[in-house]
């Protein structure tokens, strides 16, 4: 997956309406739709989408959408 595609389904798991403004290097934890339930969506996006189990220490380590999207691929 590339990182294109990587943001487009990172937005619809977190539920944003508006893609076009996010790009790799958009710090995920400033977005007006992130929550803690976003946590939650991000960690069932990765078991979807990568048979990947992730932590909430995990994403605590990451900051920006490049960040999600090295974790997904390492």
């Amino acid at each position: 997956m590339e990182i294109k595609e990587f943001v487009t389904k990172f937005a619809e798991a977190i539920e944003i309406e508006d893609v076009a403004n996010l790009a790799a290097e958009t710090k995920f934890r400033d977005l007006e739709e992130w929550s803690s339930i976003s946590v939650m969506l991000v960690i069932a996006f990765y078991d979807e989408e990568f048979e990947k189990e992730v932590s909430t220490s995990d994403l605590r380590a990451c900051s920006t959408i490049q960040d999600l999207y090295n974790l997904a691929i390492s």
